[in-house]
């Protein structure tokens, strides 16, 4: 399957610096907050989640090499963002504020997702 040249990527719900929850996967139920969002593989690095090990060589900032734990990218729709008012996992809505700006929106809760 080919990509369109000029195709737009998807619009993501889950942004950097959100507190999202894996509900897939080896690392389900662990929640992290989002360090990187790569927009056109749809996937996400999440912090603590999805950690694997990476075999280094020796260089200049780690002479001895080794091996290294790091977080993996999970895909977008094995993530769910955490409720800023109940701590649960929710879905992501939008919805004008007071200003007429639109804004994320949780839907258990109806609370403005900062």
């Amino acid at each position: 399957m080919e990509k369109k040249q000029n195709a737009k990527p998807a619009k993501l719900k889950i942004r950097k610096g959100d507190l999202v929850q894996v509900i897939a996967g080896d690392s389900k139920g662990s929640q992290g907050k989002v360090l990187e969002v790569i927009i056109e593989k749809s996937r996400v690095i999440v912090e603590g989640a999805n950690m694997v090990s990476k075999h280094t060589k020796p260089n200049a900032t780690s002479p001895n090499g080794g091996i290294v734990k790091q977080e993996a990218a999970i895909h977008i729709s094995n993530l769910m963002l955490v409720d800023p008012k109940s701590g649960k996992a929710t879905r992501v809505g939008r919805a004008k504020n007071a200003a007429g700006k639109l804004v994320r929106v949780a839907k258990k809760s109806g609370e403005e997702i900062k």
